[in-house]
């Protein structure tokens, strides 16, 4: 059972060290184009109305709300939810997160089937990451195989559920930058939206890493347990 634990850890640490890199990556080029004003000189709420119109979406409100990077698309109220620094800012990466969660809403506006699966597992998801704690503590204190068995069901919902958020949030940078480039921003700010996007993806690539090292630890540990 050591054998396991520690097998455990090898498998777990690095992703978590590789996710405090990405998201460190992410902190210093968002701070890094937070302080560049865009060639235009407009603010995160002017894009994302700006894309809006243009896209003909007329239902879909735009929302300044608290909190940093806590910007994100409310599809069941229709709302863009900008951060304070977004909404009011106008940086290339305040244009850039505008337009990425704008994207979002255009998703749904054309029934992007990715966007669609996932949110149709939502509950599912939501519900499966309540109880997976739960369920893996009580597998320390029981070998009833039906416990562990319903755990590693639990991490496949949500594991499903990352890997429907990559191309959903891939095809809304990708959305951002088309929509830039098609208002006739220059390259420093094409480059800089680029470079933040992508750096906010690779969050949750790793994010699905560590769901997936966390799913084949529990397995190899309990496993290990049975073998005992």
């Amino acid at each position: 059972m050591l054998f396991y634990d520690y097998y455990s850890i090898l498998i777990i640490l690095p992703l978590i060290i590789l996710s405090l890199i990405i998201q460190s990556i992410l902190n210093m080029t968002y701070n890094k184009y937070s302080k560049i004003v865009n060639s235009k000189g407009m603010t995160g709420h002017d894009i994302a109305q700006m894309i809006l119109t243009n896209a003909g979406i007329y239902d879909v409100t735009i929302e300044c709300t608290n909190g940093y990077l806590s910007d994100h698309y409310d599809s069941i109220k229709k709302v863009i939810r900008l951060s304070s620094n977004v909404y009011n800012g106008s940086s290339i990466a305040s244009i850039g997160i505008a337009a990425h969660e704008t994207g979002h809403a255009l998703q749904y506006a054309a029934q992007y089937y990715p966007i669609k699966l996932r949110s149709a597992i939502n509950g599912i998801t939501n519900f499966s990451s309540t109880i997976l704690y739960f369920l893996i503590i009580l597998s320390l204190i029981s070998r009833l195989p039906g416990i562990c068995n319903f755990a590693v069901v639990c991490f496949l919902v949500i594991l499903i559920f990352q890997l429907l958020t990559l191309p959903v949030e891939f095809n809304a940078s990708a959305r951002a930058v088309e929509n830039i480039k098609n208002m006739g921003y220059n390259e420093t700010d094409i480059t800089g939206v680029k470079r933040i996007l992508t750096a906010a993806a690779m969050t949750y690539v790793a994010a699905m890493l560590i769901s997936l090292g966390q799913m084949i630890a529990f397995m190899l540990r309990t496993r290990g347990r049975n073998d005992n």
